[in-house]
């Protein structure tokens, strides 16, 4: 007899795709945090109603989610067969599983089955993770389990976080698309919305418009946009070259418009005091 809402996953050290796996099935209400074992005793897994990254067997009409035995040659671990577990089981839409798994699902993935490449001077998700674990390799079972969790509710609190990020992107998307619509050289926007995302997921790759207008806390900006959404730091259009790495006065002089705040040396983004300062930059830049 299974235990409803129940999970298992093996004992001993962790890694980020059993935790994620454990993490998403607990965002989305599947199982409680009270009913996870981790063990590898067969009798105790066979009465969990999930079982991830232990056991031997993928099959998610058994709700059994194991990378390990040999039969198994795809790209996924624990982490990526409850992603789309979810998303089979309509769980999560086509759109967020894609969302999730291509802005962390995929790398835990990679790192858990060796295939991803260590970058120094950078930390990984998974690295992350893994620095749950207790310093001391000869750690007790409590302690151990204690750290898993402490790995689960960070897990959790980032996959929370993920989500509402994407839910609030998605819910800018019309004003976005009127943007779109109203503009050709240009998209200005009367408040701080995510508009990036949701320009190139609109066709903002054809799209003819080269600059962003919003407000920036007290002030505005005005933004070159990228190519696309892969080449972020690029722009269709750089801000005119003599204004890069200037402040104030010294932009003052260079543009000539009073409310100049701040050029980035990299030419894609610049501060102006007002609405009207940022629109007089733009038709400036658009002039070369």
């Amino acid at each position: 007899m299974q235990v409803p809402r129940s999970l298992g996953t093996h004992d001993g050290s962790f890694h980020a795709d059993e935790v994620t796996a454990c993490s998403l099935l607990l965002l989305f209400d599947k199982i409680d945090r009270d009913k996870v074992h981790r063990t590898r005793d067969p009798s105790v897994l066979v009465q969990c109603e999930y079982v991830c990254d232990v056991g031997g067997i993928y099959d998610p009409a058994r709700k059994r989610f194991d990378h390990h035995q040999a039969d198994y040659k795809g790209p996924m671990s624990s982490a990526g067969m409850i992603l789309l577990y979810l998303k089979e089981k309509g769980v999560i839409d086509p759109h967020f599983y894609d969302f999730f798994n291509k802005s962390l699902v995929m790398g835990v993935d990679a790192h858990d089955n060796g295939v991803a490449k260590v970058e120094i001077g950078t930390s990984s998700f998974s690295q992350v993770v893994s620095n749950f674990l207790p310093i001391q390799y000869d750690e007790s079972v409590e302690a151990m389990n204690g750290a898993f969790f402490r790995a689960v509710d960070f897990v959790v609190g980032h996959l929370r976080r993920l989500k509402e990020r994407f839910e609030y992107t998605h819910s800018c998307q019309k004003i976005v698309k009127q943007a779109m619509l109203g503009s050709t050289s240009a998209l200005i926007f009367n408040e701080t919305i995510p508009w990036m995302e949701n320009f190139f997921d609109l066709g903002g790759d054809v799209h003819p418009a080269q600059f962003v207008i919003m407000p920036a806390g007290a002030h505005w900006k005005l933004r070159g946009i990228p190519p696309n959404l892969s080449e972020r730091m690029k722009v269709r259009k750089p801000l005119p070259e003599s204004w890069a790495g200037l402040h104030e006065e010294d932009l003052r002089k260079v543009s000539g418009i009073p409310g100049a705040i701040f050029c980035h040396k990299g030419r894609f983004i610049s501060i102006w005091r007002t609405r009207e300062d940022a629109e007089r930059a733009l038709h400036l830049a658009l002039k070369r």
